[in-house]
């Protein structure tokens, strides 16, 4: 069983502020086995065939400006109409989506799940999946769309059909998407409508999208709007994009050498557990990439966020040339969200690494490969800590 509030978004989508569904009524999805691929049209591999060849082919508005989300909101029930009308007004602001928000269990994990209006919310989404209009109609159509790392990296078959609800909403839904939506631990999207018909809570977030204006200063405004009990953190996207070449900002204080010597330790001690998709502790049976080294640094007192996008943005960005051990190392293989960073590792020295690489392996000792490497990470325990939030 996974401990609360380890694998969320900061602070938004955890048992603190998101309500996690009653046991009664709680959002279960379960994959079952039974999986077969589909063809698809997104880049040919990742949208299965349609799924309502009935829907009406204005179900779904064509792609309109896409605005990069900057600020998450969310509160336990319904934002206020008001609250949601007064961020909208704010100087700057050129959109405000809102969305249904809460932690569900899928394939057993517990992640992030968006309820969305589909013709609204694809212009908050990274380019290859907001311009994927059949990808938009199969969530219209009752589909739910995962991760490119939940389904490529942890096995859930695109096209196959997976119990949801609970006793109060039993239903039964496909997997008609592999699409990534660029927010990190949001790792299932369905419709609005879905959202209703398994109980999700309504309207309880919303994305806020200012481009013209600093992320930090936006926070800031917006969680002067907010009532008592809703809370707000940073979506920057720029965590997600970071270039190798030179280090990224002030230098600061780094791992000591006993840290960097407890946290590869650590990794190594783990050789041979199993991938699992959002593992991170041996009562999950095993680790996924990001959740190996989640563990690796806490047994050195670094506190580090959970997901590899984040992990990316806790020290310095280098190049390869530089790396030394215990440095993290970045890749961007999501398709669906180019230069989304969806896998990590830990550097030991001499061309190799410890890495949890997908599931059907074990965490292991690879040489470092270069197909859609991004670069090194200087870990700063500072920066983690506040990457974690």
């Amino acid at each position: 069983m996974r401990k609360p509030g380890r694998r969320v978004l900061p602070t938004i989508i955890g048992a603190s502020v998101v309500t996690t569904l009653a046991v009664n009524t709680a959002v279960v999805v379960a994959y079952d086995g039974r999986a077969h691929h589909a063809p698809g049209t997104m880049s040919g591999r990742f949208v299965a065939a349609s799924n309502d060849s009935a829907l009406s082919p204005r179900a779904v508005a064509p792609l309109g400006k896409r605005l990069a989300p900057q600020v998450l909101v969310a509160g336990a029930t319904t934002l206020p109409a008001d609250v949601v009308a007064k961020v909208r007004a704010m100087k700057g602001v050129q959109g405000v989506e809102t969305v249904d928000a809460v932690q569900a269990e899928i394939g057993g994990k517990r992640v992030g799940l968006l309820g969305v209006n589909v013709s609204t919310f694809r212009d908050y989404t990274p380019e290859p999946t907001a311009k994927s209009d059949a990808l938009w109609r199969n969530i219209a159509g009752g589909d739910v769309a995962i991760s490119f790392t939940m389904g490529n990296d942890g096995g859930v078959a695109l096209g196959s059909r997976v119990p949801a609800g609970g006793r109060d909403h039993p239903s039964e839904l496909r997997v008609g998407a592999y699409a990534t939506m660029g927010i990190g631990d949001v790792d299932a999207v369905i419709s609005h409508q879905t959202a209703m018909s398994l109980g999700l809570p309504s309207g309880n977030a919303m994305l806020v999208s200012a481009p013209k204006m600093d992320s930090a200063k936006l926070l800031k405004a917006v969680r002067k709007a907010l009532p008592k009990g809703v809370r707000a953190v940073e979506v920057d996207p720029k965590i997600d994009y970071p270039a190798p070449g030179k280090v990224s900002g002030t230098p600061g204080k780094v791992m000591t050498a006993t840290q960097v010597q407890t946290v590869i330790r650590a990794a190594a001690s783990r050789i041979g557990w199993p991938y699992v998709w959002g593992g991170e502790s041996e009562s999950e049976g095993g680790y996924d990439c990001s959740g190996l080294l989640l563990y690796a640094f806490n047994k050195a007192g670094i506190r580090m966020p959970r997901v590899a996008a984040d992990q990316a943005r806790t020290g310095y960005v280098l190049p390869f040339s530089q790396a030394q051990p215990g440095d993290l190392l970045i890749w961007a293989n999501d398709p669906t969200a180019p230069g989304y960073i969806s896998h990590i590792a830990l550097y030991i020295g001499d061309g190799k690494m410890i890495v949890a690489p997908h599931t059907g392996t074990d965490v292991q000792i690879q040489s470092v490969y270069f197909r859609n490497f991004k670069g090194a990470i200087r870990v700063s325990p500072q920066m983690a800590a506040r990457a974690a939030g």
